[in-house]
Parts: C-alpha cells; structure tokens; sequence
C-alpha cells in the first residue's frame, strides 16, 4: 500500500469504527491495554512540568489524554491530536478543561517548535504514513529535555507464545472486531500493520536516528506490547 492510501485507508478506516472502538480494545485485549496505558504516563515524567503542555499523538477516543489529565497534581494541558474526527468526537464524554481535542495530522502538527513539555503515542505510531516524518515532527515541537514516549504492539519474542499469538491475533481477533465493528476489514488491518512496523529494536535506532537521546524500550506482557522513550537533547 502507498503511503498516501494508507493514510486515506487509515483515516477512513479509524472514522468507521470509532462508535466501537473503545468497547473492542478493552475488549480485544482483555483489559491489559488499560494497565499499559498507566505504565506510559509514568514514563512521560510529567512530574517535572505538571503545569506544561504535552500532546497525545493519533489522540483517538481521548484515552489516553483523559488518563493524564486526571491524574492528581497534574495541571496542565493535554492536546490530544488525531487526523479522524469521528474518533475525538467519540471521545467527547473524557474530555474536560485539560484537554484540548484537534483535528491534526501527526506529520504536521499546529504547534510552536519547542512549546511541549512532553508527548505520548498509544497504539497509533505505526499508522502514521511516514514514520520518520513523523518521529521528526515530535522531535520538532518538543522543548529541550522533554520526552517522547511510544507504547506500541509487538511480537512476542518467545517461539511458544508467539504461536498463541499469531493464532489470536490473526484468527480470533479479526473475526471478533468485525463482527462487533460491523467493519470488514479493520481488524485485519491491525496484526498486518503490526507485522509490518519495525521491531522494537529498529524502532529504537529511529528514533536515535531523529535525534533522540537516552533512547529506552522494554517489552510488556510477555513482548506483546513494547514501551519507548526517547528524550530530546
């Protein structure tokens, strides 16, 4: 696929199913995306500005925008940018005064170079069509010192666990999100654009390769999920 198809395939996609997609992650994952989410807002460090401004990258339904906003001593602001709108408005209902929903592709961002203290992407890196354009766009918009931080899917590196899980999730999975999504196709998008998406040892020489320092990553449930964090200088 083409990188402009699959920025409108993505796009389009992301729209149709967005009345669904809260229900189907926690769902899809049984619940074990909730406790990941935790583990990247610590990693943001937003301890060290909790009145600064941070971005939650491909935002979706607000998650996790409303997860950091909620959390007690943060008084900040959270820009949660997503380029499907029916994905913001199906997230409506966390939204609050701290949070600050834009319609925003993540390889052009509406913001100041060095204005954030900080920015997080849940599960949506790999759907952006340029992932170097967009590491550098983080890169860009980030002051100095501040962290970006990736959870994104993985590939468990153990060959038992990797059966269970390729059987999951391009069998079981599919079959499940499209029943509930009504969307023929979505949900064999995702361990596609999993199998698809650098390893998490690639992922971190590109962000190196942006500009970022003190590059870290660990694995999360058995690898089947991985955290990065990647500071600029």
């Amino acid at each position: 696929m083409l990188a402009a198809e699959k920025r409108q395939y993505v796009q389009r996609m992301f729209s149709e199913i967005a009345p669904r997609y809260d229900l189907l992650n926690h769902l899809l994952s049984f619940n074990i995306d909730r406790s990941w989410r935790r583990r990247a807002i610590a990693a943001l460090g937003w301890e060290h500005a909790p009145a600064g401004t941070y971005v939650d990258l491909c935002a979706g339904t607000l998650d996790v925008a409303a997860a950091l906003a909620n959390r007690p001593g943060f008084s900040g602001r959270v820009l949660g940018a997503d380029f499907a709108e029916p994905m913001l408005r199906a997230g409506a209902s966390k939204s609050s005064s701290s949070i600050s929903p834009i319609v925003a592709d993540a390889l052009d961002l509406p913001l100041r170079d060095e204005s954030a203290e900080g920015a997080i992407v849940a599960f949506g890196i790999r759907n952006v069509e340029n992932l170097n354009g967009g590491l550098a766009e983080v890169f860009r918009v980030l002051k100095p010192a501040a962290r970006f931080v990736i959870l994104e899917f993985s590939t468990p590196p153990s060959p038992m666990i990797r059966v269970a899980y390729h059987a999951y999730f391009h069998h079981v999975l599919p079959a499940i999100g499209g029943a509930v999504s009504g969307h023929g196709t979505a949900y064999r998008y995702l361990p596609r654009s999993v199998t698809d998406f650098p390893a998490p040892g690639e992922l971190a020489e590109r962000l190196r390769g942006a500009g970022f320092a003190n590059v870290t990553w660990e694995p999360l449930t058995f690898g089947v999920a991985a955290l990065h964090v990647g500071q600029r200088p």
